[in-house]
């Protein structure tokens, strides 16, 4: 009978020189060695989808630490300016900040209602723009402009999301069925041998139990990676909101006025 990779090493080297943690790395070796053809391109299959979802969250982590950031920056300066095309028309920038793009997609909205030239830029700073004014319509075109902005802006935030997702969901399907796969061989090879005992069934069950483990190996992490992620994109989903209904109401504040 041919050794596993596990067995030989076991044999050249003493019991009491290998540590508790190297035994099992080395059970899992012969486990993997030892599966069978199903039993490895399941487990390779779920290495990749861990490596494409430890990438996607690394990425989406920092990516939505920057718009965290960025967007309180840009809330905070907004508040304050003493009129809402304050930053607009003085041009300050913030790309990464989602809250900014759609307060400047109202603002060019609202431009182009108002139809404010260069020349009634220090008026509208100055306070005295009592000919650019807004009925409760071209208020709520504006409106419309910046909940479409915001649609648009988490949409581009939960891109990559699917990722993890999708990792989450197939993951310890994927384990199952290459141990589902793996005991259904060990019992076949058990028929074809006719030796039931358990020196014989017990290498092919402990092969496809890997699959298993591997599985939910790779779940595990990238559900508590996702559920942050959902968080975060919740609260500034949520934030966006707020900001739209705050930057409409100093919009009305400032150009609608009552009959």
């Amino acid at each position: 009978m041919p050794l596993t990779v596990g067995a030989l090493l076991w044999k050249e080297v003493p019991m009491t020189i290998l540590s508790q943690p190297l035994i099992s790395q080395l059970a899992l070796i012969d486990s993997f060695v030892s599966s069978s053809l199903m039993g490895q391109t399941v487990v390779v299959v779920l290495l990749l989808c861990s490596v494409m979802s430890w990438t996607a969250m690394a990425f989406k982590f920092s990516s939505f630490k920057r718009t965290v950031g960025q967007n309180k920056r840009f809330v905070s300066a907004f508040r304050k300016e003493s009129h809402p095309l304050a930053i607009f028309l003085k041009q300050k920038r913030y790309p990464d900040s989602p809250s900014y793009c759609l307060y400047l997609r109202s603002c060019q909205t609202a431009a182009r209602t108002l139809g404010i030239a260069e020349a009634d830029i220090g008026d509208l700073l100055n306070g005295t723009q009592a000919h650019h004014l807004l009925n409760s319509s071209q208020l709520q075109i504006i409106r419309e402009s910046a909940e479409r902005e915001l649609a648009d802006q988490v949409l581009y935030m939960e891109k990559d999301m699917s990722v993890l997702a999708t990792t989450t969901t197939i993951a310890p399907f994927l384990g199952l069925l290459g141990t589902v796969w793996g005991v259904m061989d060990a019992f076949n090879g058990m028929a074809v041998t006719g030796a039931p005992t358990l020196s014989t069934v017990a290498p092919g069950i402990s092969a496809a139990l890997l699959t298993t483990v591997v599985g939910l190996i790779v779940a595990i992490p990238t559900v508590v990676g996702y559920n942050q992620l959902s968080v975060i994109l919740r609260n500034e989903t949520v934030g966006m909101d707020n900001f739209v209904q705050e930057l409409i109401g100093e919009f009305h504040h400032a150009y609608v006025r009552e009959n």
